[in-house]
């Protein structure tokens, strides 16, 4: 011992006696640690004997005063020692006067410490795999596991732990998980934000005691004042309602609420506090749940998101799952059907958007008509459809191919002529990949460009077998996999290159040799001795001074400053609004006016709602008034064939493409026109007010793969009505 350690320094002596507990086998050590006044924490590992006696010994360079002993398992960290609920024992400051050396009595371990230190702390692994909805594997995700907590509308999560999938989407994630915490300590390192859907579940079942006060509006912040004022004694309050939240006291608080709250099943089976006793200090066995993000097509995609209704509640110490991602998600194509990769020198042209060409007119596997429409004879508004704008078109090329470049011819009839694709309507596009950087470098998602070029005098895109052939071909399908776009053939440019109508397209296939296109060749359809095909029905939309669209019209104008689009496809207006009164007489309601419906009759309106092209979807009249309130015209009027006007009279009033179809239209027809609306003033006007007629047309096209009807019109006119 050096001259310091003799004369400066304090020793403390700390016995451990563990010879209390029955049938005592040394098979797990101890971790003694002492905290002084200053936070500051030493701490020691102690192997206990046969007998259960063993001692640790701490030196100190000063009068370490007070401390703080405390006694636990080996595997607990100095941290996890502060912040649970193990032997603690307080040693004074007085207890050194005069001494440097200080033995304590031997600290008893109780054989409920023994025993609940065995399972305090201990490694959770969570395995499963992540796919998308067709049980194709997603790569490259990040799966992150969170603990969840709840009390009345507040939630918490907890991130456990993070792994990344590999090319079979499969992850693994170990994690540490302890219990039995100071409720204090516990409570800090959570974040509580409000969960809507608790707030759902709570709100109306108190609602409905009249003897509860009104509750406030749900906060992010959780306290404890929401409470007192549950508890107030005919709105006062028994004593100072705290905002701060000490989770000590919730165990009495819930008692007290019980008393008072009614009993909710529904609410103690979904373990919502204080239906539910709550004490997640003790939790030894997390309830998880997952958030997953891909950084494909956007870095942090999300595409698994789990909430309230997804829990999975006390998980055993190995956990196997499978989650499904949404449709953001990059997958790793996989052979479902032998269509997907096909044998033989040909392919398969498979989409259109995401439609498969078997459910597209004229197509293969597909009813012969209508040709090129999207659910050919489906009698509803998303039967019949046409396409516009970008038309990505998808396909795979047999195993034998060998297609080094391809392009994509048109014609205006099956049986020809047949055109080159003008290179403005050719649209090129990108794929990407999931695995090492080409020519090397690290794993992630990876984009290539497959644009189109001219070579030997043709607009041609080299296909995705050539390119694999030519960067390090024995990668794929082992360390690099095709995720996004992989069958893309190419985005067919509609819009200003080709004129509404139906058309076919074929795919010519070259080979490269010497850097010029030789062996020119049309694919047969795989399966079948035909040259490969498509057909698709175009029908694009002008908008602007270009469309026909008078803009300049005074009761038909469109524009900028208007709801209205300058377009014909389609085309609204309210060509007459009057009020026939219970007399017979006529009053002719204008823009901004105010009629007086106090003798009854009905409101009878002329209106247009038109596509020249006949590819209407559906319409809709409704009346705005008050707040949030709205009438259903066609629903309570008598909707007829109006007379001609700005456009032809209606050969079918609809209002769906299906009812028209039912009504003598014949398909894929349904153009609309000039109708008439009567309905009882009493039923279109239940009150004084200002009303506001919305008409509204949609038309069946699916333009730019968007499917929710994006080619639509809205006209407006508003008025004010008396009794």
């Amino acid at each position: 011992m050096t001259a310091r350690e003799d004369h400066d320094t304090y020793r403390l002596e700390i016995p451990l006696d563990a010879s209390g507990i029955w049938d005592f086998k040394p098979d797990q050590s101890v971790k003694v640690a002492v905290q002084n006044r200053k936070w500051s924490v030493s701490s020691q590992t102690v192997k206990l004997d046969a007998k259960g006696q063993g001692i640790a010994t701490f030196t100190f360079f000063a009068n370490p005063g007070a401390l703080r002993i405390l006694v636990g398992p080996e595997n607990a960290s100095d941290e996890e020692l502060l912040g649970m609920q193990t032997i603690n024992v307080e040693l004074s400051a007085r207890q050194w006067a005069d001494r440097r050396e200080l033995k304590l009595p031997p600290i008893q371990i109780h054989p409920y410490y023994w025993y609940w230190w065995l399972r305090w702390c201990r490694t959770f692994t969570i395995r499963g795999r992540i796919l998308c909805p067709d049980g194709s594997p997603v790569p490259g995700a990040k799966v992150c596991a969170y603990d969840v907590d709840w009390w009345w509308w507040w939630s918490s999560n907890q991130q456990v732990g993070c792994d990344t999938s590999d090319a079979t989407g499969a992850f693994e994630i170990k994690f540490r998980w302890c219990c039995g915490w100071w409720p204090w300590w516990w409570w800090k390192y959570r974040v509580w934000r409000l969960e809507p859907i608790l707030a759902e579940r709570i709100v109306p079942v108190l609602q409905r005691d009249p003897k509860l006060p009104k509750l406030p509006t749900p906060s992010p912040a959780p306290t404890l004042a929401i409470f007192e004022q549950l508890l107030a004694e005919e709105g006062v309050l028994t004593r100072p309602a705290s905002t701060t939240v000490d989770p000590a006291v919730l165990p009495s608080l819930r008692d007290r609420l019980l008393k008072r709250l009614p009993r909710v099943p529904e609410l103690e089976q979904l373990r919502i506090w204080p239906w539910w006793p709550w004490s997640p200090w003790w939790d030894c066995t997390p309830d998880i749940v997952f958030r997953v993000t891909q950084d494909c097509p956007q870095p942090g995609t999300v595409i698994v998101d789990e909430g309230f209704a997804d829990v999975r509640w006390d998980i055993p110490t190995d956990l196997t799952v499978t989650l499904i991602a949404n449709e953001r998600a990059c997958c790793i194509p996989i052979c479902h059907d032998p269509k997907d990769c096909p044998e033989g020198n040909c392919i398969v042209i498979s989409h259109a958007c995401s439609n498969q060409v078997n459910n597209i007119g004229g197509n293969p596997g597909a009813p012969a008509t209508p040709a090129g429409y999207a659910n050919p004879g489906v009698a509803a508004s998303h039967g019949d459809r046409p396409y516009a704008g970008a038309v990505p078109i998808s396909g795979v090329f047999g195993d034998t191919a060998g297609v080094d470049y391809y392009e994509f011819e048109w014609a205006p009839t099956a049986a020809g002529p047949w055109n080159p694709m003008p290179p403005p309507a050719s649209g090129g596009f990108a794929r990407s990949f999931w695995g090492p950087q080409l020519p090397a470098g690290p794993v992630g998602f990876h984009s290539v460009p497959f644009s189109f070029a001219f070579i030997s005098g043709r607009n041609v895109v080299q296909s995705r077998e050539h390119f694999e052939a030519n960067n390090d071909p024995g990668s794929w399908g082992m360390t690099r996999f095709w995720i996004s776009n992989r069958d893309l053939l190419m985005v067919w440019l509609t819009e200003n290159n080709f004129a509404n109508g139906t058309y076919y397209l074929r795919l010519r296939g070259w080979d490269l040799a010497a850097g010029n296109l030789v062996n020119s060749r049309i694919l047969p359809l795989c399966d079948t001795d035909k040259d490969n095909y498509l057909v698709l029905t175009i029908d694009n939309r002008v908008v602007g001074p270009a469309s026909g669209h008078p803009p300049s019209v005074p009761d038909h104008p469109c524009g900028p400053g208007t709801v209205h689009l300058c377009t014909l496809e389609p085309d609204t207006d309210f060509t007459a609004v009057k009020v026939i009164d219970g007399d017979g007489a006529v009053t002719p309601v204008g823009a901004c006016t105010n009629v007086d419906v106090k003798k009854g009759g009905n409101l009878e309106i002329d209106f247009m709602t038109y596509d020249p092209d006949g590819h209407l979807a559906y319409y809709t009249l409704i009346a705005t008034y008050g707040e949030n309130l709205f009438v259903n015209l066609l629903a309570v009027g008598t909707l007829s064939v109006g007379a001609a006007g700005p456009a032809p009279a209606a050969l079918q009033k609809g209002p769906t493409y299906g009812a028209a179809l039912a009504q003598g239209a014949a398909a894929p027809t349904w153009a609309g026109g000039m109708l008439h609306l009567s309905v009882p003033v009493n039923t279109a006007f239940p009150e004084p007010c200002c009303y506001q007629l919305e008409l509204r047309a949609y038309k069946r096209t699916i333009a730019g793969c968007n499917y929710d009807f994006s080619h639509n019109n809205l006209s407006e006119f508003t008025f004010g009505v008396t009794f």
